[in-house]
């Protein structure tokens, strides 16, 4: 047999998959496990949501939907987009996708390749970097330092754009840090890019409803300048609990849109029609359940940065978006991925090491507070014992 195209060798891989696997196997041989690794919500999708796909695939919603979505799922989204950001966006700008991964797959896939630089956030959510090698091209991690609060720094990226540049990545809130990018900062990074009006923009904003401490998202689609080369990430995976439904929205911009499309036809054909309709009760119906999870993070946010501060040689900054911590464990001697396997196998307690974000993490884990008060409190008294007998 041939070897495979060297596309699939450069690609990476995303860990805390391969940490979940290992949890799970643990919690299968007996092991007492508190996964705060995996990055999903703890709550069930909400009930009307539920019911909303069972009537549809009662109703005969069976078959195939256009590649890209459902037209009355792309209202739901157009109205939503209205209701957040202000923006009028048209459903023909949206796509419908199995989950956010696809528009960052399609994103970097369009403009990476050979000779291609684009910029990413480090520490950031793996994908990014993956696919960028995948195509070829050559990955620019922006630092997202603890002492910005893990915001974008706008003139840290007006450093790193040159004549390569294809394609600049943003995430905020962002994952794994929590960290909220000010709009102030926000307008100097819309400012840089400006500047560069060949380059494209991938804004990843799936944690968008996910802010605390009075902090608030800033969608770009607010800044016309870039309208005409700004593809923005979003979906229901969040912020309705629904990662297992695998569905996400985008929106492109026009000269873009065919390309996707295409793409879609040929990789994953459309959306499953159930999945839809949950979707569309997901956007216009009653928010309260969110709302309840929004503020059972927050509740556990202000726990889980408190307590780990309280163990010796860990630091850990207030997250203000997402259900991340980002912990700074330098000072205890261990070696990020390190420490997060011990934990695993010595004290059951599943956590992500920095370095699985990028170059920028070492030093640091993540914490996800996407579990119980409870499990929270067991596995951190978990981790400092740990590391005061270490």
């Amino acid at each position: 047999m041939h070897d495979i195209d060297p596309f699939f060798k450069r690609m990476g891989e995303e860990n805390a998959f391969a940490v979940l696997a290992r949890a799970t196997a643990l919690a299968a041989e007996g092991r007492d496990i508190v996964n705060l690794g995996i990055g999903q919500p703890d709550f069930p999708t909400p009930e009307h949501i539920v019911e909303a796909a069972v009537k549809a695939l009662r109703d005969g919603a069976h078959g195939y939907t256009p590649a890209n979505g459902l037209l009355v799922t792309r209202e739901a989204v157009s109205r939503r987009i209205h209701a957040m950001t202000g923006q009028a966006v048209s459903p023909e700008a949206i796509m419908i996708t199995p989950g956010g991964k696809p528009a960052m797959f399609a994103a970097i896939l369009m403009f990476g390749g050979p000779g291609a630089q684009i910029v990413y956030p480090d520490p950031g959510f793996p994908i990014y970097r993956s696919m960028i090698e995948a195509t070829g091209a050559t990955p620019v991690p922006l630092p997202m330092r603890a002492k910005n609060g893990f915001a974008v720094n706008a003139d840290e990226l007006a450093a790193l754009v040159s004549d390569r540049t294809r394609l600049v990545i943003v995430n905020s809130p962002g994952n794994p840090t929590g960290g909220v990018t000010p709009r102030a900062e926000i307008a100097k990074l819309v400012g840089v890019l400006e500047r560069h009006p060949d380059v494209a923009i991938l804004s990843d904003e799936i944690y968008d409803v996910m802010v605390y401490d009075g902090a608030a998202h800033t969608s770009l689609l607010e800044f016309p300048a870039l309208r005409e080369r700004l593809i923005v990430l979003n979906g229901w995976s969040k912020t309705w609990a629904m990662t297992g439904w695998r569905l996400g929205w985008s929106v492109w911009p026009e000269p873009l849109y065919d390309a996707v499309r295409k793409l879609a036809v040929n990789c994953w054909s459309c959306v499953n029609a159930a999945a839809q309709h949950a979707g569309i009760a997901a956007v216009d119906g009653p928010q309260d359940d969110v709302e309840t999870m929004l503020a059972a993070f927050d509740e556990r946010r202000r726990f889980m940065v408190e307590r780990l501060n309280a163990i010796e040689g860990v630091t850990c900054a207030t997250p203000k978006g997402a259900f991340y911590a980002f912990a700074d464990i330098s000072a205890t001697g261990w070696k990020s991925k390190d420490l997060a396997h011990a934990l695993l196998e010595e004290a059951g307690v599943a956590l992500i090491g920095g370095p699985d974000f990028g170059v920028h993490g070492e030093g640091f884990v993540r914490v996800s507070y996407a579990n119980s008060l409870a499990n929270i409190e067991r596995a951190l008294d978990r981790v400092e014992a740990f590391l005061t007998r270490s």
